[in-house]
């Protein structure tokens, strides 16, 4: 708590830390999750279908990548990192989801 007439000073410890590992984590996630779309999609023999699934989860694990290393590099920059805008947070989200869904769509 800080006393009136004082400005109190964050001291943002080991969170942007933590945060930037976790983006980290859900990058390599997404990129197992892609890679084992790609070699189920492409298995036996590849046909249209599977080229344009690929096609698909590539694309989307790119936008993720592109996103996440954005955010990592904001992250490990010096000073108070800005918060993440609203459409990136909403892109990672669905790119994460669809990805999600393609991983359950694997299994099942």
């Amino acid at each position: 708590m800080s006393e009136a007439g004082t400005s109190a000073v964050r001291d943002p410890g080991l969170q942007p830390e933590r945060t930037r590992l976790a983006w980290r984590r859900t990058t390599l996630s997404a990129t197992v999750v892609a890679v084992l779309a790609g070699k189920s999609a492409l298995h036996d023999r590849p046909s249209a279908a599977g080229i344009v699934v690929c096609a698909l989860f590539g694309a989307l694990w790119m936008a993720f990548l592109a996103i996440a290393h954005r955010r990592i590099r904001t992250l490990t920059s010096d000073g108070i990192p800005p918060a993440l805008a609203t459409h990136h947070a909403t892109a990672a989200a669905l790119c994460a989801v669809a990805l999600a869904a393609c991983g359950a769509a694997l299994v099942l």
